[in-house]
């Protein structure tokens, strides 16, 4: 008589594993059926700023850094640090990112805002509970095309010399290119090749996605002043908190998902957060 899965330890763990990869993977095809925007499968150019909170929000943005890149390298995304910014005493001010894989821009666009960090300081001599900030901003990498031509006579080109732990060819050459657009103000630079004009291709294609981010979102706040459509106020501010004291929880304040364990998240353990975010607001905006 031939035993049932049920007798044997073995082939039930082994059912049980099947099962779990089974319904991860329906979970990422029905979160890719959501992602229809026109941008949601391109590579995108991810940036971390330090908010309030000094020191602390610095260190803050490397933890948040190491989070990051554990995420990609869990999803095989391809990732350069093209910029990055040290803190006078630790952490990192602001860095830069180009994430290359299938989707990067889709998944990642909802992590935009602040994220809030409430802990024990261990810059602060009487150890006090100190919170602190730090932005995510996300944009697709839209190459130049005929659909937004940029004047040369409209940029200005400096050149410097790369600083700090940014890239990791960073020497002691004019290297680093920063351009700006001058009609608009908006900025990009990079610093994370030997080649001054390595960094000025990178550049100019993180210009360009901003300038074409832009031009979109200034035609659709006038889309919405016509329509008489309210802003969405809530999306701006806080969208998740990472309490490490007195107790241990992330909670996204949009979706009301929370996780305990600190360790999981950190090490990049995000797509819970994200997946819930996205099931949330795509399917708010899907047609009826």
């Amino acid at each position: 008589m031939v035993a049932e899965s049920g007798d044997d330890p073995d082939a039930m763990a082994e059912l049980e594993s099947d099962l779990e990869q089974l319904v991860s993977t329906v979970d990422e095809l029905e979160i890719q059926s959501l992602l229809s925007d026109k941008y949601d499968r391109l590579n995108c150019i991810f940036s971390l700023n330090a908010g309030a909170g000094g020191t602390d929000a610095q260190d803050w943005v490397q933890i948040m850094l190491r989070m990051y890149v554990r995420w990609f390298e869990k999803r095989g995304y391809e990732y350069e640090i093209v910029d990055q910014s040290p803190g006078e005493e630790a952490g990192i001010k602001s860095v830069t990112i180009i994430v290359k894989g299938e989707f990067a821009y889709g998944y990642l666009k909802n992590e935009i805002g602040i994220h809030r960090l409430v802990r024990l300081s261990p810059f602060n001599a009487n150890n006090k509970r100190q919170t602190s900030f730090a932005a995510v901003d996300v944009i697709p990498e839209i190459e130049q095309s005929i659909d937004l031509e940029i004047d040369p006579k409209d940029l200005r080109v400096d050149t410097f010399r790369a600083t700090g732990a940014g890239g990791q060819h960073v020497n002691k050459t004019d290297s680093a290119v920063r351009i700006t657009h001058l009609p608009t103000g908006i900025t990009a630079q990079s610093q994370s090749s030997r080649s001054q004009i390595s960094n000025r291709e990178t550049a100019l294609k993180m210009l360009t996605s901003r300038l074409v981010k832009r031009m979109e979102e200034a035609q659709k706040e006038k889309l919405n002043e016509l329509r008489g459509t309210p802003k969405d106020i809530a999306w701006g501010h806080q969208v998740r908190s990472y309490v490490f004291h007195p107790y241990t929880l992330i909670k996204d304040h949009r979706t009301d998902y929370q996780e305990t364990d600190l360790n999981k998240v950190l090490d990049g353990g995000l797509d819970p957060f994200i997946q819930s975010v996205l099931k949330i607001k795509l399917k708010s905006e899907a047609p009826s």
